[in-house]
Order: structure tokens, then sequence, then C-alpha cells
């Protein structure tokens, strides 16, 4: 009979002992793979957290809220001389959206740096540069002597919303960063002269700021004083006369504008009735003004139930191509209507009237809103472009008032951008000059309290029901198969 083999009680503690061997090595092997990828990461992300934010953050913000555009690239890569924008802020009170822009100008080019000046440590820095109230978050941009200081209230931009009785609010950071930057290395600045002499009206608040943000300098000059227009100007701007021009002057401003000078006006009816001598301009072009205040009879083409506050339709062209891709609608009051000869091929018609127009000849005193014998039938063009030759160019408007800040305000900034439309694309609009502001307005998604409700049930209990039950048939599912294993 066979003897049965016993093993010897040694042989299990040595094979136990292998095993734990190779336990701890592989214990060992995993606990250096942790630590050695723990540490990767602790040194990836302190690497991360010094990159700039440029390069660690992607905007995906509808208006590119967080982002500069290929003009403001174009203006700070030509930089030749050392620019340094003070940012002023409080510890702690720094704007997290003008942080991020100023990051990335700072990355831009080694001709930027980025300076952060506490007023509680220095209460008087900002005081060398402007008399204004210093809010936080306002920055100076200097180079050498020259300075431009740039307000809270310069950044974000509020304006009211006549229609919804609210204010759009707008975000102009890099308009204003960039513009600041290209006047303080530029000391010389497009001159547009402001005509003066006849009555005109002072320009609004809103058009001479974005004036004087867009880096135009402006002089007033009578052509009673000067034996010819200024050789420096970029522009000769007309705005509201009350009075009309002599013969003489007329011809100094058609002479002007046939040699090459650039010509924008902006003029309507006026209680005396029409202002021929300057009228008279156009119409060595094709162009006659008619008698009278337009009125318009479509009620789709005029706003507040005022029949003389017109909203003309848009013709495409350089001057109102960005206000019809953005939906916006310029409104004109009290116009001059003007009439365009069929053959005047120099002359573009920028906005007109329906064919339901028609021009009220008794002008300022008229009674009634409805046609009456011997008013002009329309339609009419209120704003006209005309290519003068010798690459002169005169942009009228036919409203006094269409700038004034009410009515401005009344559409939504159309008219203050129409008219800077008109004056960058005589003058060669800047890289600075093309950034407009970014929205931060939002539309949020309104839902019925029906519909509220039916979404709280199916959130907070339908849907958890559901995965619960999910659950407790996966694991009976389970227990199932598991028994009948075994």
């Amino acid at each position: 009979m066979k003897k049965l083999q016993i093993p010897h009680r040694s042989e299990k503690p040595s094979a136990n002992a292998e095993n734990n061997r190779i336990a701890f090595q592989g214990g060992s092997y995993s606990l250096i793979v942790t630590a050695i990828v723990l540490a990767l990461l602790i040194v990836l992300n302190i690497l991360a957290a010094a990159l700039p934010t440029t390069w660690t953050q992607y905007d995906i913000s509808s208006t590119k809220l967080y982002s500069i555009t290929s003009n403001t690239k174009a203006v700070v890569n030509a930089l030749e001389e050392d620019v340094t924008i003070y940012w002023i802020v409080q510890a702690g009170e720094e704007d997290k959206v003008i942080e991020n822009l100023l990051d990335r100008y700072d990355v831009l080019s080694d001709h930027i740096e980025v300076v952060k000046k506490n007023p509680d440590i220095y209460p008087t820095f900002a005081e060398q540069y402007t008399d204004e109230t210093m809010e936080n978050n306002s920055l100076v941009v200097e180079c050498g002597d020259r300075s431009r200081f740039i307000g809270y209230d310069d950044i974000y931009i509020s304006e009211a919303d006549m229609y919804s009785y609210s204010y759009n609010t707008s975000f102009d950071g890099e308009g204003a960063i960039t513009s600041a930057i290209d006047y303080v290395v530029n000391e010389e600045q497009p001159k547009i002269y402001v005509l003066e002499g006849h009555g005109e009206a002072e320009l609004p608040t809103t058009f001479s700021e974005q004036l004087e943000k867009e880096n135009m300098e402006l002089n007033t000059f009578s052509l009673l004083t000067v034996d010819a227009i200024p050789e420096d100007a970029a522009c000769v701007m007309i705005y509201a006369p009350t009075t009309d021009i002599s013969q003489e002057e007329k011809e100094m401003l058609s002479d002007y504008v046939t040699n090459g000078g650039k010509l924008l006006v902006m003029a309507g009816p006026t209680e005396g009735g029409t202002l021929e001598n300057l009228y008279s301009i156009l119409s060595d072009y094709g162009v006659t003004a008619s008698e009278g205040i337009v009125i318009e009879g479509d009620r789709e083409h005029y706003a507040f139930q005022a029949p003389f506050v017109l909203m003309p339709d848009m013709a495409s062209s350089d001057i109102t191509d960005s206000l019809i891709e953005e939906h916006y609608y310029p409104i004109m009051p009290l116009s001059q209507g003007l009439v365009v000869d069929s053959t005047a091929s120099s002359v573009t018609e920028l906005l007109t009237t329906s064919d339901a127009s028609f021009s009220k000849v008794a002008g300022y005193d008229l009674e009634t809103y409805e046609k009456e014998e011997g008013d002009i039938d329309g339609p009419f063009a209120v704003a006209v472009s005309i290519d003068s030759g010798n690459d002169g160019r005169i942009v009228w408007f036919s409203s006094s008032s269409f700038l004034d800040d009410t009515y401005n305000a009344y559409s939504s900034g159309a008219n203050v951008n129409l008219g800077m439309n008109a004056v960058s694309s005589m003058i060669g609009e800047s890289e600075a000059m093309a950034i407009r502001s970014k929205s931060l307005n939002y539309n949020y998604l309104t839902i019925s309290d029906s519909t509220s409700s039916l979404l709280k049930v199916m959130m907070i209990g339908v849907f958890p029901l559901v995965y619960l039950g999910i659950g407790i048939a996966v694991v009976l599912r389970r227990r199932r198969m598991q028994n009948e294993a075994v």
C-alpha cells in the first residue's frame, strides 16, 4: 500500500513568505508610481498657473468678451515706443474682465507694461492725469508726455433703451484702451474743422465724446476769416445751422470738395425755410431739396406716433452695412426731403422714406399730419453720399437733430453709430476706430408657471424614482444570475 505524502509544516510558511514578498514589491511599486504621478500633476499645475491666461483660457462667450480683435493686434504690433497702462484699483476690488483684458495686452507686446496702483497707497497718483473722481478699475495710458485717462464709466457703458425702459450695457474696454494707445503714441491726429457763424448748434455730448475717443481733433472756424479751408483739414463738418451761408462761402465749400476735400453736413429745415445757398451745393450733383418737412404716411416707417420722426430704409454702403447687419434702425426727425436725379451716378441714397411719404410745404407751421393740396409726394432721400471726384466726398444728412442725445437714445445708439460711420468712411477708419463695444445684455429663457412646475416634478420626483428603479432591477438581476450559477 502506497504511503501518503504529508507536506512538512515548514513548506507552507516559505510559500506564504514568497507571496508576501511579491505582494510587498507590487505594493511598493504601485506606491512609487502613484507618488511620481502625483508629483508630475503638482508640477504641471504649478506650470499651468504660471502661464499667461491667454494660453490657458479659451473664450467661448458669444460676444468674445475675453478676446482682443485683430485691430488691437495691428495697433500694438506697430508700437515703437514704450507704453505704460496704470491700473488704479484697491486690493481685492479687481474687475476680473478688466484683469483678463490687461493680461492680454501685457503679453501682446514688450512695449506694453501694466502697472497696478492702489489708491490707498498712492492717494494722489491720479491727480496728475485727471480732475475726475477716480473709481476702482480706472486706467491711465501713458507714453512720454502724452497720457489719457479711462474712467470705469468709459469701460462699462450704459445707455437708455427708450423702447423697453431699461438700460443697455456694453463693455468697451478694448476700444478705450486701444484708442488711448493710438492717441499717446501719435501726436498727429485727424483734424475736423467745424463751421461756425450761422447759428450752428453745439455738437451733442455723446457724439463729441465718441469723436474724442476715436482720436479726432475738433477745431471751429469761420469761412469769413480765412481765404481757403485749412490744408490740414481731414474733414469739414457743418452741424445744425439755423441761417444760410453766403454765396461766397458756398463757392469755397464747393471748390474744397471738388479738389478732394471731405464735407459732412447735418442740416434740416429751419423755421425760416430751406437754406438755399447751403443746399445749392447738392444741386451741382443732381440733388434738389424739397420745400417743407417730410411726413411719413406708412406707420412702419415712423416712431412714437409722430409721423415726422422718420424710420427710413437703409441702402447697403460702407456707412450703413454695420447697422443693417446688427438690425439697428436710425431715427431721422424733422427732415428735409431730397430728390435725386435718375442720371446722378455719383450719388448714393443712404436713407430713403417710403412711397407713402410726402413733404408738408407748411414746414414748422403745419397744423395737420394729413396730406393737403400743394404738399409734395415722396419718396425722398434723407441721407446721401456723393463722390465729388478727385477723391472728394460729401455725406449729407437732411436732419439737424438726429444726433441729439435724446434721439440717439431712442435709436439705441444707432444714430451716433451712423454719424461715426460717416466720419470714418471719409477720413479713413484707423484700426483703433474700428473696434466697437461688446454688448453685455443677455436673452434669458422665460417659461410659464405650468411648465416650470412640470419640470420640477420631473427633475425632483420622476427621474430619481426611475433611476432608483433601474438600480434595484440591476441588483436583483445580478443576484439571480449568481444563484443560478451556484
